[in-house]
């Protein structure tokens, strides 16, 4: 039995409708109210993301970026992207890109045909131990987590907007420095996510901000 269930994703942004515009381009959504850019919606709730005001920009590599399905990188480059690590060069089968506000992120190029209307579809984190942070969100989900048969990569599948999108955890040398510009939001009890290993951070009126055994902010509301 899961003990959270997917609800969102967040994006910090310091220049909102234009986070929300180029987002909503790349991702294959819309912005749900043009005088308040603050929401891009999908085919269901679940696929929401909220584009966040905040003042602080980005200043280091970010912990958690997102996967994006695209026609070409070429596409990403005209809506403003900016090229870091062409897979040309790093023999990846990704691009290593970042948003007009510096976020990196990785963009698959699949041809214009093969292209999915939602084109975000994975969620990649760093990590000091991914294979206990991956077992640690795969309990509350309620999902088994995978590894990579050639590396140390961990994923958890179905958990998230849908089957497609995955949650990759990957390990990675640097020490976590600044709060993260992209969280998700889970539906659970906080207090239940606290006696598993959650810290609290701070309280809003609707939700409970909690961090992961790594420090990774996310958003708890309660169950309806």
């Amino acid at each position: 039995m899961s003990l959270v269930t997917w609800q969102d994703l967040c994006i910090d942004a310091l220049d909102v409708g234009a986070q929300s515009r180029f987002w909503s381009a790349v991702g294959g959504l819309e912005v749900a109210d043009p005088a308040d850019p603050d929401r891009l919606s999908g085919p269901t709730p679940r696929h929401t993301v909220w584009v966040n005001q905040v003042d602080r920009p980005h200043r280091v590599k970010n912990r958690l970026h997102l996967d994006v399905d695209c026609a070409s990188v070429d596409d990403l480059v005209a809506l403003g992207a900016t090229v870091l690590a062409p897979s040309s060069e790093t023999g990846f089968a990704w691009t290593v890109l970042a948003d007009p506000e510096g976020n990196e992120f990785c963009g698959f190029e699949r041809g214009a045909d093969k292209v999915p209307d939602y084109r975000l579809h994975g969620v990649a984190i760093d990590c000091a131990d991914p294979e206990h942070l991956a077992q640690w969100w795969g309990e509350l989900f309620g999902a088994a987590p995978t590894r990579d048969p050639q590396g140390d990569w961990w994923t958890l599948t179905g958990v998230a907007v849908d089957d497609r999108m995955t949650l990759d955890f990957g390990p990675v040398p640097e020490p976590r420095t600044e709060p993260n510009r992209l969280h998700w939001d889970v539906v659970g009890r906080a207090e239940e996510l606290l006696a598993r290993g959650a810290t609290h951070l701070w309280d809003q009126p609707q939700w409970t901000v909690l961090a992961d055994p790594e420090g990774n902010e996310f958003c708890v509301f309660p169950p309806s």
